[in-house]
């Protein structure tokens, strides 16, 4: 698997450390983030696949000033550790995160995740681990991949996971500054100098690399996408219309299977909106949460 992040050494400038702390749940170490007053509705972050919580940079600030915001980095990403038991599969994470919130005596009013990490939420909310108002998805990666790839990408995910010269070769060809600022262009995405630096170094490890691997090998949104008619917590899709990593017009679909879903344009932003435009990200959540009756500080 080769060496994982090491807090003292690749953490010392990690955006918001001042609220991190390492927290035993379900069998091994996560790392979590949490600002915000604590008497105010709780607030959940999930990442996406291959990310952590520096991709909530800049939004959580602006969220913890009317929420109690937590985020995490998930299983085998960033600074938390593999999955002690099991594999990371959408139940089994989903289980996982359920145990950290019981951890943390956590109980979210609201839920936000992007692409893998609103897949996660949304199973969550499902099989009732979570019982949030509602559930916001930042160009969530929801439905199967269509024709060849969906056909092969899960077998082919699955031998590079278990090959462990895989994840040192990933890093070392992905690691230098233009080939991570390659692939984040070919999201539709721009986003600053720190933020390229940061996936700069979670790409340049190996043992990040080996979980999104893993996690990518074992999600399968089958079932996911057959559940969505039953799913009686409110959804907000928001999408990036430049979104070149996940079509937006898998969230139309998934509008017409959910019952209480509605969609959000954030036009000429990618996939990584929450990033490229916190503010405006905020504003649709601040916005949604008010909706749904989620009384915010001031």
């Amino acid at each position: 698997m080769g060496r994982r992040l090491d807090w003292s050494r690749d953490g010392r400038d990690w955006p918001n450390r001042e609220t991190s702390t390492f927290v035993r749940a379900a069998g091994f170490t996560w790392h979590v983030q949490r600002m915000g007053d604590p008497a105010r509705p709780t607030l959940f972050l999930a990442h996406g696949t291959a990310a952590s919580t520096h991709s909530w940079r800049d939004l959580a600030p602006i969220l913890a000033a009317e929420f109690d915001v937590i985020a995490c980095d998930l299983p085998g990403h960033g600074f938390t550790e593999p999955m002690a038991h099991g594999r990371p599969s959408l139940p089994g994470m989903a289980r996982g995160l359920a145990d950290l919130l019981a951890a943390l005596e956590a109980a979210p009013a609201l839920v936000v995740g992007h692409s893998a990490g609103a897949a996660l939420l949304i199973r969550m909310a499902l099989d009732r681990l979570i019982h949030p108002a509602g559930v916001v998805s930042l160009n969530g990666a929801l439905t199967p991949f269509d024709g060849l790839a969906g056909r092969f990408f899960s077998p082919l995910a699955k031998l590079l996971a278990l090959n462990p010269f895989v994840p040192r070769f990933v890093s070392a060809s992905a690691s230098d500054r233009a080939g991570v600022e390659r692939l984040i262009r070919n999201t539709g995405s721009s986003i600053d100098a720190q933020g390229v630096e940061l996936y700069r170094r979670l790409v340049a490890d190996p043992g990040h690399v080996h979980g999104a691997l893993a996690m990518m090998a074992h999600w399968d949104l089958d079932r996911l996408i057959e559940d969505l008619p039953r799913l009686a917590t409110p959804l907000l899709l928001v999408v990036g219309d430049r979104d070149k990593a996940v079509p937006p017009e898998d969230a139309r679909r998934v509008r017409r299977l959910a019952r209480h879903a509605t969609l959000e344009t954030m036009k000429g932003a990618g996939h990584l909106a929450h990033e490229e435009r916190p503010e405006e990200t905020a504003g649709l959540i601040r916005a949604y949460a008010a909706g749904l009756g989620v009384a915010c500080g001031g």
